[in-house]
């Protein structure tokens, strides 16, 4: 088999270095990845094909799924971005521009699987397009996906594709974080309405079946945080039904955790205390089922404590909130789910400036929420904005104009960077409510007239 010329070249020369063929070097992943799924150090079984291994080598790598990254980084002894990897936040502008499918390479038989990437390019275009007319543009991260053989209109789905439409959804996530879902929300509908169509129509084994389900759950909570965060809250609340009812019916204890979370969070929100603090408690009894690692229980003690907290019952918000860092001191494990990855100190701290805000302890909560936003990076940008936004309507409330102006004038930095999230800017707009009551302030005044530009 030839080798590319050009490409990923970090990866080509550590492999090159153990003098391994493409072909050896995945079927020794593949060893490395049972062996580290039985240590319990990836969460499902896995493999590498020889195609899957080109792609990495290939000169613009998809980002790998995180069990993959994992399996790179152990066998080759380094971090995944030294191996040529750049993670799909970094690349988002470039992305945005993006028209064409991504290329595949020539056709390639493993063991019983033969490809034609011709067709292959025909039957994606036809997929994507389902997403393009409601999305406007080009959408990037729509997988490349499922192929036939030429005058075949039979949609077959191997476990590469799998890969990748678990990445696709992986990175969905990832853009989420760095730049909220205004813009992502219709383009994670479209990849599911395309996922679905895989499920309904295309020809696959059982073990493939049972993976294309579970993307399907994951992409489905997702989608409902992605119109939660756009605020498109009837539409949330539909999709994260949907996703627990997938849970139930597949028995993923992961997948209803993840989704009674999203679902307490957003109940918090709409102003149902009582049943955020229900829907905490009973994903709770879901990760107890499947073991979750520390990190979790650490996110769901501080959604139970934000429904305490609505409610006004100091005491058990405070209790929450000391299980919650508790939990957290554990540090993270190979077993935390990718969807926990988002709650680090500065976020657990903001959720806990947020309680005492409710509370109505302004001076206290202007404090924790000023150290949350000295803490978080940038990755995080969306989860910033919103801690910048609380931070101002709890210094509002504490009568320091300055403080507030500061916050939000750091907010704004972020969204004229292309952050955007519906949910932050309504934050805003309450901010923007109460600085117009200071108009003998200056700098209050105009900041007011600036948020009203934004507002408006």
């Amino acid at each position: 088999m030839g080798e590319p010329s050009r490409g990923n070249r970090h990866l080509k020369r550590e492999r090159q270095k153990v003098h391994l063929t493409q072909e050896q070097n995945a079927e020794k992943l593949t060893k490395l990845a049972a062996t580290m799924y039985e240590a319990g150090e990836l969460t499902r079984r896995t493999s590498v094909s020889p195609r899957q291994f080109r792609r990495w080598e290939s000169a613009a790598p998809p980002w790998p799924h995180p069990d993959h990254r994992k399996l790179l980084e152990r066998f080759y002894g380094r971090p995944i971005h030294e191996l040529g990897f750049i993670p799909p936040g970094d690349v988002l502008a470039s992305m945005l521009t993006v028209r064409e499918p991504v290329p595949v390479p020539p056709a390639v038989r493993t063991e019983d699987e033969t490809y034609d990437p011709v067709n292959r390019r025909k039957l994606f275009t036809r997929g994507a397009a389902l997403g393009m007319t409601a999305a406007g543009a080009g959408l990037p991260w729509l997988s490349p996906t499922a192929a036939a053989e030429p005058g075949d209109n039979e949609l077959r789905v191997s476990h590469d594709d799998v890969e990748e439409l678990r990445s696709a959804t992986h990175d969905l996530d990832v853009i989420d974080q760095r730049f909220g879902s205004d813009r992502l929300w219709r383009g994670a509908r479209n990849q599911l309405m395309w996922l679905h169509h895989l499920i309904d129509n295309g020809t696959y084994t059982d073990p493939v079946g049972q993976e294309l389900q579970t993307i399907a759950g994951q992409l489905t909570t997702s989608l409902g945080w992605f119109c939660y965060d756009a605020d498109r809250q009837a539409e949330a609340r539909v999709y994260f039904s949907e996703a627990l009812n997938t849970a139930m019916l597949n028995g993923d204890d992961a997948l209803a955790t993840r989704t009674l979370s999203n679902m307490a969070r957003q109940s918090v929100d709409l102003g149902k205390a009582r049943e955020a603090i229900r829907f905490a408690r009973i994903a709770q009894a879901h990760a107890t089922e499947w073991s979750a690692p520390p990190r979790v229980g650490a996110l769901l003690a501080i959604r139970e404590a934000q429904g305490h907290a609505r409610l006004g019952d100091e005491i058990s918000a405070v209790s929450a909130i000391k299980r919650a860092w508790k939990h957290f001191e554990h540090g993270t494990s190979q077993r935390d789910p990718d969807w926990t990855a988002f709650l680090n100190e500065a976020e657990l701290t903001c959720l806990e400036g947020m309680c005492r805000l409710d509370f109505g302890q302004h001076r206290q909560s202007v404090k924790i929420l000023d150290r949350s936003t000295q803490l978080q990076d940038i990755d995080h940008s969306r989860n910033l904005g919103m801690c910048l936004a609380r931070l101002a309507y709890a210094a509002l409330q504490g009568r320091d104009l300055d403080h507030s102006v500061h916050a939000v004038d750091e907010s704004l930095r972020l969204i004229e960077g292309g952050m955007t999230s519906t949910r932050n800017m309504k934050q805003l707009t309450l901010v923007r409510n109460g600085l117009t009551l200071h108009q003998e302030h200056r700098p209050a005044r105009e900041m007011a007239e600036r948020l009203t530009e934004y507002t408006a």
